[in-house]
């Protein structure tokens, strides 16, 4: 048993708002647990100039932390992202371009922005799972106005982390069993049960192929849960197919 009652493989509550910032084509606010994430989906009726001319759209995220979402303030980024920002923005921005067919997209971008308003571990997570509901409901919205003809979105993407604590897998760790973990890991997959994304490092020791495959099979069932809560979100728009690929 955890310090917050948790089994090691449960998720904390999850609980997912949608629409809270009127102007965005798209907003949820997501938390887990103690972790709340406000994400917003913006609409631009242009792509980068590099992908101009080449029919399709394109998705983009940018990650940031407001200075007390954590337990000491930290400094905004004044003039540039610092490289952890960087790398959560970009991991973000793979994570959802992986779920949506750019090119019934049409030749324009949807910027997410996700603004982590309280930290407790797994936020990078919360981010492309909060992410992706505010991408579905830009995309709803852009069908609405018929903008684009056919739903661009190829399945369902959530996130979880993992960790090895006290020599046991733990799904979900809080901030404070993150910081004392010897294995930390983050899972993307999609709804069919594929991964997107890996990232994984050990951080005390290493970490036996048979923990790894716990951590992936534990990882894996709590997206297809995150998937449901994202379903349920969205309220019968885009109903999440059940089947899981081989």
């Amino acid at each position: 048993m955890r310090k917050d009652g948790r089994e090691n493989f449960h998720l904390r509550p999850v609980q997912i708002t949608t629409n809270v910032m009127p102007y965005a084509e798209g907003s949820a606010e997501l938390s887990f647990g103690h972790t709340r994430v406000l994400c917003a989906a913006s609409v631009d009726e242009n792509v980068p100039k590099w992908m101009s001319q080449e029919g399709k759209g394109w998705v983009t995220a940018e990650y940031n932390m407001l200075p007390r979402a954590t337990f000491y303030r930290t400094r905004r980024d004044r003039v540039a992202s610092s490289g952890r920002t960087q790398e959560i923005s970009r991991l973000i921005g793979r994570s959802l371009r992986a779920c949506i067919d750019l090119e019934k997209l049409g030749e324009r971008q949807i910027h997410i922005d996700c603004d982590v308003l309280q930290a407790d571990g797994g936020t990078r997570t919360a981010s492309i799972t909060g992410g992706f509901v505010a991408l579905a409901l830009a995309v709803q919205r852009l069908l609405k106005l018929n903008k684009i003809q056919k739903n661009p979105l190829l399945y369902y993407t959530s996130a979880v982390s993992t960790a090895i604590l006290n020599q046991q897998v733990i799904v979900d760790p809080t901030a404070e069993e993150d910081q004392s973990c010897s294995t930390d890991m983050n899972f993307a997959f999609s709804s069919f049960g594929d991964f997107i994304e890996i990232q994984g490092t050990a951080e005390g020791h290493a970490f036996s192929d048979k923990e790894l495959g716990q951590m992936i099979e534990q990882a894996r069932k709590s997206a297809l849960i995150l998937c449901q809560h994202q379903e349920k979100a969205l309220n019968g728009f885009f109903p999440l197919r059940k089947e899981v690929s081989s």
